[in-house]
């Protein structure tokens, strides 16, 4: 009964780990539902969440309140270690670390220094993510912005 239990355990350790990131997949953000600190939101935003080798490839476009096109990119594992992102003035690496199957931490360097964290969740129905980044701007604000996205 023992031998029954440990291959259990086991077999279910390897399947966590081989599990589907349920953050795959294409949002768009609900700007009603969301709360910018310091303000304007943008006028509208959409991430692309891929899977990539051990890890994740986010690529997302945004209107910012001007109607200026803004976008990022970056591919990273959840490893904590520094990966580059390109297309943010704001931050040009980012490191990951994941929580649980729905929860992931961000933090986003530039030049070597912490200008933001954030905390993607997943809901347990795998419809809406909620992604809350705190930190400071490029104009030396503080950030608190609640983001929630709607999976398309």
């Amino acid at each position: 009964m023992s031998r029954i239990k440990s291959m259990s355990g086991l077999l279910m350790l390897v399947g966590s780990m081989f599990a589907a990131d349920l953050a795959v997949g294409t949002w768009k953000l609900n700007i009603s539902k969301s709360k910018f600190s310091p303000g304007p939101p943008p006028q509208s935003a959409t991430v692309t969440y891929e899977e990539s080798g051990n890890g994740i490839k986010r690529t997302g476009e945004a209107v910012n309140a001007e109607g200026n096109k803004t976008s990022f990119e970056y591919t990273a594992q959840y490893d904590g270690k520094e990966y580059p992102v390109t297309g943010n003035p704001n931050a040009d690496t980012i490191s990951l670390k994941r929580v649980n199957d729905r929860t992931v931490e961000a933090t986003l360097k530039k030049d070597g220094k912490v200008v933001t964290t954030a905390r993607r969740v997943v809901s347990s129905d795998g419809k809406t993510m909620t992604l809350t980044i705190t930190g400071t701007n490029a104009q030396g604000q503080k950030v608190k912005n609640v983001q929630v996205f709607e999976k398309q």
